[in-house]
């Protein structure tokens, strides 16, 4: 369920942590661990607060979209299968989407398509879905890039997620 500042303050209560500190004690727990496992958690918790646009601005302001960034470059599987899932749960939101490009996002996420973990791949199909724009597709429709992602479009009866993201992506930005 999406969040409006009623609905947070009905949550929280009085003595509640407002969502902006609430993010950023995990942004400060994320930075301070040393514990992998503890990172991915932290991670994942602020891939599924992306969902939200009521988050938006906050994940803007405490530089959240980078840390996904920079989790997608970490040789942690986990920590990039999470971080493209944040990117991707948040470039729907144009603001979101120019910080991801400016920051030089769509390498990183173009990447992730040749991961071997199922939902990285998922992830960056639909960030790459999101991010391609007039502005982006030259950077995005790169020969090689087109060609995975047809791959991955004739896959469908080996794996229809991959299938029809793919295909969706084609339809919108390749065969419109």
């Amino acid at each position: 369920m999406f969040t409006n500042p009623q609905r947070q303050v009905e949550r929280t209560g009085r003595g509640g942590t407002p969502r902006d500190q609430y993010l950023q004690d995990l942004v400060t727990q994320f930075q301070d661990s040393t514990d992998e496992e503890c990172k991915e958690r932290i991670v994942a918790n602020l891939s599924n607060f992306a969902y939200d646009p009521y988050n938006y601005a906050f994940m803007r302001q405490l530089n959240i979209l980078e840390l996904f960034l920079d989790c997608i470059t970490e040789s942690n599987e986990r920590l990039v299968e999470f971080g493209v899932g944040g990117i991707c749960n948040s470039c729907v939101d144009p603001a979101n989407a120019s910080v991801i490009t400016q920051c030089g996002g769509i390498p990183l996420v173009v990447q992730c398509l040749s991961s071997p973990v199922r939902n990285t791949v998922i992830y960056a199909l639909g960030a790459l879905y999101y991010l391609c724009n007039p502005s982006t597709k030259k950077e995005i429709l790169k020969p090689d890039v087109l060609r995975m992602i047809r791959d991955y479009s004739a896959a469908g009866a080996v794996n229809s997620s991959f299938s029809n993201l793919a295909t969706a992506f084609l339809d919108k930005h390749v065969n419109s």
